[in-house]
């Protein structure tokens, strides 16, 4: 399934994601995108790095948007800082200097293990822009990448299950409160693996 395809063929408003330019082979590659959305074209770059590739400044937005969002904005307060920022990679969504929204990816624990994506957000100051489906897609785009022979995983808050089952993904578990908010569980299989 191509994944940018998909996107625009599920939009209601056509979306055209044009790669640009594309530099390094996994972490630290930097992936520059042009989007078009409703007959207005916007540039965006999408930034795949560590950790540890990150200034202390960008680094810093990525963890205060996420936290401004998943903690103050849904009034959940947990630990966002978890641990797993560690070892993951985080794809950024830029236009110039200014973050417009983000992911994670999480490596596979075990070689069967799927990859996972978590923590997608767009920043409130540029929701409306179908900004969520050029993350996923290029999050998957990531994964099928990095982690070709294994499935992708995520935990849903359940009111996008169909936001997500629209990239592929399929419920596996039942809703379960995670932190008081409804989540599922779902599940992607790559293009080199029985559904």
């Amino acid at each position: 399934m191509d994944v940018r395809a998909a996107v625009t063929a599920q939009a209601a408003k056509p979306l055209e994601v044009t790669t640009v330019q594309l530099e390094g082979p996994a972490a630290g590659e930097v992936l520059v995108l042009e989007v078009k959305a409703t007959g207005a074209a916007a540039t965006y770059r999408v930034d795949l790095r560590s950790l540890d590739e990150l200034p202390a400044r960008e680094l810093y937005d990525l963890l205060r948007m996420r936290v401004d969002v998943f903690v103050v904005e849904q009034n959940c307060p947990y630990p966002e800082l978890d641990g797993k920022d560690i070892d993951a990679l985080h794809l950024r969504l830029l236009e110039g200097a200014e973050l417009l929204g983000a992911a994670r990816i999480l490596k596979p624990y075990e070689p069967q293990d799927p990859s996972k994506i978590g923590r997608v957000v767009v920043s409130p100051d540029h929701r409306g822009k179908r900004l969520g489906d050029v993350l996923m897609s290029e999050a998957i785009a990531a994964c099928e990448r990095l982690y070709p022979e294994n499935p992708i995983a995520l935990s849903a808050q359940a009111h996008l299950r169909r936001f997500y089952e629209s990239f592929g993904f399929i419920a596996v578990s039942q809703e379960y409160l995670e932190d008081g908010i409804p989540h599922i569980d779902m599940v992607r299989q790559q293009a080199t693996q029985p559904a």
